[in-house]
């Protein structure tokens, strides 16, 4: 496919799919916060929905957000990782295409119900045209292939946690919904935000640390991914009471990689600090995620949904906020520093995060509900990003070079 004469948005995996993930960031907490207006806030009555408004939250960040952040950066950065030819126009644009109306479909669906089911096959359908592309790259040989089996490895269980989804709509068990939620994010997400920052963190930070070592020890990333597993398959057995025998040394095991990344020293550049500050929530998240569940094995309580929102929130939206501004700034000619805005930006999202995780023990009635507001301060946040960098996708690079 020639695309030389077509605008400069789709002439890179990036634009395409970092533009409709932002687009889908804003769209889906407006949704998000429109339902939290009528059952907190009171604003407007309570609307009537095909499924439970939590599964739709949960399906719209899980399978509707991230994703096309990451596809739009291992499509650009995998290649250059194994050495391989760069992926075709033909594969990122047919699933661009078809993820994009299988979400906009779904939109029309939670009015028009019987939407649903073709609009998420369409959201499959280009899921599954972006894998071959990139299971092509995962196979290239290399010195080093750990990090991009584990990434595409990732996308291909998404899939099939995705399709679960479609199977319970299309009206299959309710145990569907179960898996597709919890694989989603135990077996698809967690892996691959893991396996990007494993590779990317230390090569980021050598580059601009001076006196820098870098450390990028594998034996850390297999426990991580084996924990993962772990995790979601007693969770999906139903015994949440018995996940922190994965969630504690999960735990350990990112926060000495945090240490072993110097994270003290990289806070001194501000475009590095976001992505060790965001990568240091998910040891934060996986300590939580561990003392919830001795609270449950106890009989003492529990955290609600703390854990999940200091994972999703705290790491993969934060880690998304960096590292989509540094490709962003990287690959469209400009420099790579993270200016005032942008730092306000990042500090914003940790506000959000914080705030959310607030919310699960602080309870206020009506509009003060920090649940809603917590969503109302993503959207402004997510908003201000938007703003900035979301038309930087629509022009040609400033310094005439491709991509």
């Amino acid at each position: 496919m020639n695309l030389s004469g077509a605008p400069a948005f789709f002439h890179a995996p990036h634009r395409v799919m970092f533009l409709a993930g932002a687009t889908q960031g804003l769209l889906a907490m407006l949704w998000w916060a429109f339902d939290l207006a009528a059952r907190y806030g009171v604003l407007h009555a309570a609307p009537t929905w095909p499924l439970p408004p939590s599964w739709i939250h949960a399906a719209l960040m899980t399978f509707g957000f991230f994703p096309f952040f990451i596809f739009g950066f291992v499509m650009t950065a995998g290649p250059r990782w194994q050495a391989a030819a760069p992926v075709a126009e033909s594969a990122y644009l047919a699933a661009f295409v078809l993820m994009g109306a299988g979400w906009l479909g779904f939109y029309a669906a939670l009015w028009l119900p019987p939407l649903l089911l073709p609009a998420l096959g369409l959201v499959l359908a280009g899921w599954c045209a972006g894998l071959p592309a990139l299971l092509r790259v995962a196979r290239t040989p290399s010195n080093e292939q750990t990090h991009i089996v584990a990434v595409v490895g990732g996308l291909t269980l998404g899939a099939l946690m995705l399709a679960a989804f479609l199977g319970f709509v299309a009206g299959g068990p309710g145990w569907l919904v179960q898996v597709a939620l919890k694989g989603g994010l135990w077996f698809f997400l967690l892996p691959v935000f893991t396996a990007l920052c494993h590779r990317m963190l230390p090569f980021f930070s050598s580059a601009v640390v001076p006196n820098y070592r870098v450390a990028r020890p594998l034996w850390a990333l297999h426990l991580l991914l084996a924990c993962y597993a772990g995790h979601g398959i007693v969770e999906a057995a139903g015994l949440p009471q018995w996940t922190w025998l994965f969630d504690l040394p999960a735990a350990l095991a990112a926060g000495g990689l945090s240490v072993a990344w110097q994270l003290r020293k990289c806070l001194a550049v501000r475009l590095l600090a976001v992505l060790h500050v965001a990568f240091a929530w998910l040891g934060v998240s996986l300590a939580l995620h561990a003392a919830h569940s001795l609270l449950l094995l106890t009989g003492s309580g529990s955290l609600g949904l703390a854990p999940l929102h200091a994972l999703t929130l705290g790491f993969f939206a934060s880690a998304v906020v960096g590292m989509v501004t540094r490709v962003t700034l990287g690959h469209s000619g400009r420099p790579l520093n993270a200016d005032n805005a942008t730092w306000l930006i990042f500090w914003g999202m940790q506000g959000v995060a914080v705030l959310r995780i607030v919310a699960e023990f602080v309870l206020l009635p009506g509009a003060a509900s920090l649940s809603f507001l917590a969503a109302l301060g993503w959207l402004a946040v997510f908003g201000a990003w938007y703003a900035k960098f979301a038309p930087i996708y629509l022009k040609p690079r400033p310094d005439g070079h491709p991509g």
